[in-house]
């Protein structure tokens, strides 16, 4: 996959996972995709950046998804 491509999913798997997240008045919103180590850094919106499960969150919601559509990540990391 090209860089672009990869954002695209990115970004398209995000907006599948975004409704679950405003139904809590919370967001995501993708920051940026470091290609060479395979990392994604997203950053939690409103009642998501203040919520005690946004690790979880992360790792059990988003970037199960992000890894499993995407097989060439390695890791996805929240930034503030």
């Amino acid at each position: 996959m090209t860089k672009e491509t990869v954002i695209e999913t990115i970004e398209s798997i995000l907006f599948q996972i975004r409704p679950t997240l405003l139904k809590d008045g919370g967001d995501i919103e993708f920051v940026r995709y470091e290609e060479d180590i395979g990392v994604v850094e997203v950053r939690f919106l409103g009642q998501c950046a203040q919520c005690p499960m946004q690790m979880m969150t992360l790792r059990a919601g988003v970037e199960r998804w992000l890894l499993s559509g995407i097989p060439s990540l390695k890791r996805i990391e929240l930034v503030h």
